[in-house]
Formats: structure tokens, C-alpha cells, sequence
């Protein structure tokens, strides 16, 4: 198999949506590179994928990049997966793409599962443009944040805990204007999958009695 570094997007929550293409891949390579070896483990056993995984996360990543470019030069081909999703979207992967095109290391990215597309097209909000913004932060910029996104004339995206979303939509609200448009979604692919849209103001009303549960992907509709 080339040497190279394969970017292998995984299943979301429906272990259904892994492709061909991407078992293929992960049994090739000499080794997995995984955000969580456990998480990752029942996913490559479901698969009967006996490849040698690494542990590489947000905690190692600035140690050991270098170490696994100079692999992939030497002629080991790798496989960087996440717990779910494409790697690099709100999850690690960047500082490795980035090592590798800078050493001359052919990267490639498979396509696949991400929560962010389905979200957009089942919200029945505009979504030709749009901008994926992922989670905000938490405290330090967030205010400025948000009222950059109040004043965007495209359909803006978010990732939220259940933990944040009440408070995400009420801080929304104040700088859109509680009719703003918008849609939530949650547990995609997953068997409790369900998607609420109205005003923001109305989506405040149903998770203030209804406790929010899952992961969520909240869309906006600009200005």
C-alpha cells in the first residue's frame, strides 16, 4: 500500500454508515492512529479490522506528529480515525495534515459521516451557503462570537452539548431576536434521532420543558 496518510471519517452513531472503501483502508495501512484506542477498538473489531492502533488526541498530538511524518517518509502508510466523524472537524487532525504537507507526504481524506451536513439539509433553512462555526467558546470570546454570527447573512452551524444548548439558544436569541429561524438536531444516525425547527424563542420554549439529551448540531438562519 502507498505510503501515505489516509483520513478515514467513521460512523457518527449508525455503525451502518462505515464504507467499503474505508474498511478497506484501515485493514491496509500498517497502522490506525486513534483519537480513543477504546472507542475505536469496538468499531475496528465490528469490522474484524486487525490493524495496530495508536492512541494520538489532543494531549500527544504536538509530541508525537513529527515522529509519525518521519514514519510515513520512511514508507509506513496510517490511517487517522476519531471517535466518530472526519477527523479534523471539531476533532484532531489538523497539526498532522498540516506536518505532512509541509514534509511532501501525500494526504489523502475519504470521504464520509459528519454531523454537520445532514443537520443543515434536513433544517429546512437555507443552505447553498453557509458557515460551520463548530462548538463556541465557553467563556473567553464567546459574547463577540455570537454577535458576529447575529449579524452573518448566511446560515451559520453549530456543535453544542446537552449541557449548553438551553443556554445557547437564549444567548442566540438576545443577539438575533427570539424570531430568529433556526433548527436542532440530535442523536444523527442514532435511534432516538430527532429534529425540532421554529423561531429561537420557540426552541427555548421546548428544551426548557423537555431536558435536552444527546449531542446536538444547531442551525441558524442568517440575517
Amino acid at each position: 500500500m502507498e505510503s501515505k496518510l489516509y483520513i478515514v471519517p467513521t460512523p457518527i452513531g449508525n455503525l451502518g454508515d462505515m464504507t467499503f472503501r474505508a474498511v478497506e483502508v484501515l485493514k491496509e495501512v500498517s497502522l490506525i492512529l486513534a483519537e480513543d484506542t477504546r472507542t475505536s477498538g469496538k468499531l475496528l473489531a465490528h469490522y474484524g479490522i486487525a490493524t495496530p492502533a495508536q492512541s494520538y488526541h489532543q494531549h500527544n498530538e504536538h509530541k508525537i506528529t513529527a515522529a509519525l511524518v518521519s514514519q510515513i517518509l520512511a514508507g509506513r502508510a496510517m490511517a487517522l480515525i476519531t471517535d466518530a466523524g472526519t477527523p479534523g472537524i471539531s476533532d484532531p487532525g489538523f497539526l498532522i495534515v498540516r506536518a505532512c504537507a509541509e514534509a511532501g507526504v501525500p494526504v489523502e481524506c475519504l470521504p464520509g459521516a459528519t454531523a454537520l451536513i445532514p443537520a443543515l439539509v434536513v433544517s429546512g433553512l437555507p443552505c447553498d451557503r453557509f458557515l460551520f462555526e463548530g462548538f463556541l467558546p465557553h467563556k473567553k470570546g464567546r459574547g463577540s462570537r455570537i454577535q458576529a454570527l447575529a449579524a452573518e447573512n448566511r446560515t451559520f452551524v453549530l456543535y453544542e452539548s446537552p449541557h449548553r444548548i438551553l443556554k445557547t439558544l437564549e444567548q442566540l436569541a438576545q443577539a438575533c431576536g427570539p424570531e430568529r429561524k433556526a433548527a436542532v438536531s440530535r442523536e444523527i444516525t442514532k435511534l432516538h434521532e430527532e429534529t425540532i425547527r421554529g423561531s429561537l424563542q420557540e426552541l427555548i420554549a421546548h428544551f426548557s420543558k423537555q431536558a435536552p439529551r444527546g449531542e446536538f448540531v444547531l442551525v441558524v438562519s442568517g440575517h
